[in-house]
């Protein structure tokens, strides 16, 4: 933020949030904590503080694994499972590349930690494992023989 508030720098990022979640510029979710910090030229603690003050006014609500979303809005199943749907979709076949951490993060806005857990839990599951390339490849389609 250039201007220091005098209500705090939290307070002010928390009004602003608010202001756009009222004008309907954020509808659902938020965007992460990375983004919010480059956007006001803060830190993490500062947004966390702001994130915590609309949270307490039940104006936004966190999703473990999945980010921070306009309160009553937004897919609240574990990331894994919204992954787990890209197995599902029409087409998908053993075989196939598997989206990059980079396009998870970009499809579900939400961090590349929460990504590589998902990513960890869909490998342990036998769903996915490296291919060539280093780049991740679909092993078997939900529902098949080591799926879930």
């Amino acid at each position: 933020m250039p201007n220091p508030s005098p209500r705090g720098t939290y307070l002010t990022i928390s009004e602003a949030l608010r202001q756009e979640i009222e004008k309907g510029k954020i509808s659902e979710g938020l965007p992460s904590e990375s983004e919010l910090m480059r956007t006001y030229r803060v830190g993490r603690t500062t947004i966390g503080r702001a994130l915590k003050a609309l949270k307490a006014d039940g104006v936004i609500e966190s999703v473990q694994g999945a980010g921070w979303y306009v309160a009553g809005t937004g897919d609240r199943r574990p990331l894994v499972e919204r992954v787990t749907d890209l197995l599902r979709a029409e087409g998908t076949a053993a075989g196939d590349t598997f989206p990059s951490e980079s396009e998870l993060c970009e499809t579900f806005g939400v961090s590349r930690t929460a990504v590589r857990t998902a990513i960890a839990q869909l490998e342990g599951r036998g769903l996915i494992a490296m291919g060539p390339g280093r780049r991740r490849q679909v092993r078997a389609l939900p529902g098949e023989s080591g799926g879930s």
